[in-house]
Order: C-alpha cells, then structure tokens, then sequence
C-alpha cells in the first residue's frame, strides 16, 4: 500500500499551550493549520506515522533511523515537564528501511542520542496528533549532511518499504523554514530568507515536489531554513506520484518561517501517466515504449490529434503535437508526441534522467477543426485557434497562461507559422479535452 498522505509541519515549542502561556496565540494560524493536520490524519488511521525530524540524532554521512521497542520524551527542557510522550516504534519497518537502504548504499545508524530520548521535532507533531488520534506506532528519521539529492534518494526507500509492508502510513516533514524573515527574530534578518520562504511555498503549493531536491543549497544555508533536508525526504517518499497539494498557513511574525502544507497521492490520468512513462523510458533508454495493455478503450479505438506539453519550474520544458491523427490510436499518437516533446522540440535540448521527478505533463486531445468566418467566433479560454496561409500553418492551443485575448491568441499563432501581417488568414477554431 502506497503512503497515504504527507505534510509539512513547523515545531516551534512555543505552540504547545503549556510552552507558550499564551503566547503562542501571535503564531494562531499555525496552530489552527496544525489542528487541522491532526484532523486529517486522524481521519486516515494510519498503523504508522513517519516522522523525519531535524533534531532527531543527525550525522555527516548517514542517516539516523530510531529502532527498538519504543521512547519517551517531555517538554521538560521547555518549562513543561508535565507534558511527557511513550511512543511505541514500528521496529519492523524501521528495520526495513534500513536494509533496503543498505540495499541501495545508502548508510543508516539506528543509535539514539540522548539516551533514547525523543527530540522536540518529533514531540510537536506528536502533541497535536495525539489530541485527534493515538493508536499509531511511529518511524522517527533523523537527517544527514548528505546532498539534497541523497535524502530524495533516501525516501525512495521509504517509498519502497511502506509499499512492502503493506502498512496504512502516512509521513510528516517536521521542519521550519528560514530562521532569518525579521530583524527582531532571535537570528536577524537575511534577504535569501523570504526569498527560500516564497519559492518554498510555492513550489509546495503546486504539488512540484521534486523541486525540493534541485534547492541552491547556498539559498538555503543563507537562509537558515530548518527542514528542507526532511522536506525532500518527504518529496521522494512521494516521487512518481501526482499529489494533491494545498499550503493551509505561513507566519513568519516571530522571525521563523512556520508553513503548514498537505499533500495526498491521486491516481494519475491514464493519458498523463502514458505521456509520462513514455518520457522516462525514452531518456533512460532511448527506447520508444510499446502500447502498454490495460489502457481505456478510447485510447485504443479512437484516433486523434494529440499534444503533449511537458513543463518544469512553471516554465515550458517542450511541446510537440499533431493537430490530426497520424497514428491508428490515441495511444500511439500520445508516445509518439511525448517522445519528440521530450527530444525533439528545437527551442530545448533533450530531456535527461535528473530531470524526471521534476516534470510537469499534460496531455491535449484535440476535437475536429472547424473553419471560421471571423476572429469574432474565437474564445481563448475554450477554443484553440489554426491560422493558415497557403502551405503556412500555425496553432495554438487554449486556456494558456499569459494568453488573455482573442487577438493575441491569433498573432501567436501567426508568428509560429511564419506568416506575415500582411498575408490573409484562414481560421479554424477547434476544442480540446486537458488531462493534467
């Protein structure tokens, strides 16, 4: 069974009632965003939350995975020793991480620091979880001083072993943000930490999570952020999965960026995913994949035009299309246009492996062409528009980014055609259906 769900949670020990004494009421947002967090996972019953933790025992070149039967842990070093936690640990899929990690050369040490004792990354999310929701075990991950690439790969394993088991996780990336938003703040203030505040939530607010891993490391030193190490855990925990993404809440009144983000695995569109394994076996191997079997009938017995538009960062990574059908069926139609969206678009070079988890795909089946009369007839948002001139053609597709009127729509397409103002147009209009 694959993770259930994820989400990005702060741990200022200020947010703990018996902490605070009333202060945490300047960061509410965060605390209601949290609530609602433990809402969710109590909805989801996990048998197990993973909970990767920047204060969690933390080496240079490995990564730290508690094992044993359980530990405890209080808010004694906060002023609140009255507020204790006994957590049980899921010893059989930490061990299992551990070994699959080995598997994959990456390092693990299961040694605790501080005599077991569980740290305040950790007991944060706890605190609020277990107010909804108790019968869970937990996996607590530290992190390490390996590239950001190393943890991406780290999660896969998690990925990996959660799948194996079986077991109903769900994973939390405990980690603030930039410690540098304010001059008051107990760090100062640094221009990189908006700026990491900014581009961080918003690429969680796409549900991009495979930016996470392609951070400018220095950005993120500059910035004094907390948890980005665990955040890219998170992100290969759910690599190859499209998720639903929603950001609850960001504050940053006390000088420490606290952002609340949720993220569930959905099920891909069958003409997405075609599109999408086509690109990872065509960069991988260079090889053009085989209609795969189990496809939706009218990918098989219906033929069209398709485009396929492939993004990375919000920017347009390649786009290639047909606006007829050249291929028997949809199916082949889509490999054949992901393979030269991928490869073969003149205004980019290839697409390489690295690239993948970053990728962004939509697929546009196109209706019939219609011919028009008048620019009158056209509507950006629901039409695409065919100019042609003699043998010179150009389109473009609908309801695109920075596209707002019928008369640019139509000049874009002119210039892609190559046909100058002066020459007469002939206009087709036609719809699509978008898979994203």
């Amino acid at each position: 069974m694959p993770i259930l769900a994820a989400f990005i949670v702060p741990h200022p020990p200020l947010i703990v009632s018996e902490v605070g004494r009333g202060s945490e009421k300047e960061v509410q947002k965060t605390i209601d965003s949290y609530r609602e967090v433990a809402r969710q996972i109590a909805d989801l019953h996990p048998h197990t939350i993973i909970i990767s933790s920047p204060h969690a025992p933390m080496y240079r070149d490995c990564f730290h995975v508690s094992q044993g039967d359980g530990a405890k842990g209080s808010f004694a070093d906060f002023r609140a020793p009255q507020v204790t936690f006994d957590e049980r640990y899921d010893s059989e899929l930490a061990k299992l991480i551990t070994n699959l990690a080995g598997n994959k050369g990456i390092s693990t040490i299961s040694g605790d620091g501080r005599d077991g004792q569980l740290d305040h990354g950790t007991m944060v999310p706890l605190y609020f979880f277990e107010k909804e929701y108790k019968d869970f075990d937990i996996v607590r991950i530290g992190l390490s001083g390996l590239p950001l690439d190393t943890h991406f790969k780290f999660g896969k394993v998690i990925k990996k072993a959660v799948e194996y088991t079986g077991r109903r996780v769900v994973y939390v990336a405990s980690g603030d943000l930039s410690h540098k938003l304010q001059a008051y703040g107990p760090y100062g203030y640094s221009e990189q930490g908006p700026v990491y505040d900014e581009k961080l939530m918003e690429v969680c607010s796409r549900g991009a999570l495979g930016e996470l891993k392609e951070f400018d490391e220095e950005l993120c030193e500059k910035a004094a952020e907390c948890g980005h190490r665990s955040f890219v855990i998170m992100s290969g925990a759910l690599s190859g999965t499209k998720v639903r993404a929603e950001a609850l809440s960001h504050e940053d009144v006390t000088g420490v960026g606290y952002g609340v983000c949720t993220f569930y695995p959905q099920a891909e569109d069958p003409y997405v995913k075609l599109a999408r394994m086509t690109v990872e076996q065509y960069a991988k191997t260079g090889k053009v994949p085989d209609v795969p079997k189990g496809l939706p009938d009218e990918m098989i017995n219906t033929a069209a035009g398709a485009f396929v538009s492939i993004h990375k960062g919000g920017e347009l990574r390649g786009c290639i299309g047909t606006i007829g059908p050249t291929e028997p069926n949809l199916a082949q139609e889509i490999i054949n246009n992901a393979v030269s969206a991928s490869s073969r678009d003149p205004r980019f070079d290839p697409i390489t492996e690295d690239e993948l988890s970053q990728l962004e795909i939509n697929v546009d089946v196109l209706g019939e062409p219609e011919l028009i009369h008048s620019m009158d007839e056209l509507d950006v948002k629901r039409y695409g528009v065919i100019v042609s001139c003699g043998f010179k053609r150009g389109l473009l597709l609908p309801d695109l980014e920075g596209v707002d009127s019928v008369g640019q729509q139509v000049d874009i397409a002119r210039r892609k055609g190559g046909i100058r103002q002066d020459e007469p147009l002939t206009l087709h209009r036609f719809e699509v259906i978008r898979h994203k």
